[in-house]
């Protein structure tokens, strides 16, 4: 029996259909600036959302640094939330790369709020490191999926040309936050001076993600995009997977939306298990063991053909992907019902 994977939106593979349309993309060298796949697809998606240019990069992860180093100066610190993907997925990079620190704040489902970002601005002294980005992530992994509403996200850009901070927005996740929310791409363009935007995850791409920001920021992190190694020759093949994904799997995702609900309201309705529904917004589903450990239930999920991850020694997360069909998610809720 094929296992129903439900680790990561991360692990699904091309499609057929994509594979085709990645042979048949013209390319060039991208170092060069001549290839015109990457080219088109950072015209797009930069237009999509109100930029003035991209950068095509490998990860998610460097997509992030180059943020965060385009934005920031020796010294300085950044405000993140402390489950942010920066912060504790990226091995510290952002100390050594960028030479900046970061101030981790608690917040609830992964979301920063303005008065306590507001609360953790330093005062200008000399002996204060100076705040200077608000890092966000929409939406939240760790949150469980949850997506910033407009209303907050207005409140914190506010907040931050009072101070003069700017913001970056890792936006692993940001095609679920639009289909989760309906807020059109280009208004994230209007409250985040660098956006980060992957490909690899729900949208389901093999490879890429893409810095979002004003052409004299790219340009800055294209250089530093060499410099670290991301230069790419005929990268175009991946350009072509991120396109087709954007055109074919992103209407996808509401469906990925709806089967996460409705996994979370059975989970809510067995006593040995506890979640609340309303906070799943997204294709992500984290949800408390109350009898027996994440180890124990996964190991007895896993012999039942269902992969998910430990989120904590009680704690099981669970994500849907357009690679999850119907049939397989019906088994899902089957095999929790049956527990």
């Amino acid at each position: 029996m094929t296992p129903i994977d439900l680790r990561s939106d991360t692990v699904t593979r091309p499609t057929p259909q994509m594979m085709q349309f990645m042979m048949n993309a013209p390319v060039g060298d991208d170092v060069f600036g001549e290839d015109p796949t990457v080219n088109a697809l950072e015209k797009k998606v930069s237009k999509l959302f109100g930029k003035e240019a991209g950068v095509f990069v490998p990860s998610g992860t460097m997509s992030n640094q180059l943020g965060v180093l385009v934005l920031t100066q020796t010294g300085e610190e950044v405000i993140i939330h402390e489950t942010g993907h920066i912060y504790n997925y990226e091995g510290t990079t952002a100390a050594w790369l960028s030479n900046i620190q970061l101030r981790a704040l608690p917040g609830a489902k992964g979301k920063l709020w303005s008065e306590d970002i507001k609360a953790a601005i330093r005062p200008k002294n000399d002996w204060d490191p100076h705040t200077s980005v608000i890092a966000l992530e929409n939406t939240t992994n760790r949150g469980g999926g949850t997506a910033y509403t407009r209303e907050e996200l207005l409140a914190i850009k506010q907040l931050a040309d009072e101070n003069g901070l700017l913001v970056h927005l890792d936006g692993a996740r940001i095609w679920n936050a639009i289909t989760a929310t309906g807020i059109e791409p280009e208004f994230f363009g209007t409250i985040a001076e660098t956006i980060s935007v992957c490909f690899s995850k729900g949208l389901g791409a093999p490879v890429g993600s893409m810095l979002l920001g004003s052409s004299t920021r790219m340009k800055k992190a294209r250089r530093f995009r060499k410099v670290l190694g991301g230069g790419m020759r005929q990268v175009g093949v991946l350009a072509a997977a991120a396109d087709f994904a954007i055109e074919n799997h992103w209407p996808l995702m509401k469906d990925d939306h709806r089967k996460a609900k409705e996994l979370a309201e059975l989970i809510a309705s067995r006593e040995d298990m506890s979640i609340d529904p309303k906070t799943v917004e997204s294709n992500i589903v984290i949800f408390e063991l109350k009898n027996e450990s994440a180890v124990d239930f996964l190991a007895k999920m896993d012999a039942k053909g269902i992969r998910m991850v430990p989120f904590g020694p009680k704690k099981v997360r669970a994500v849907y992907h357009f690679q999850v069909d119907e049939s397989m998610h019906q088994q899902v809720l089957h095999i929790f019902s049956g527990l």
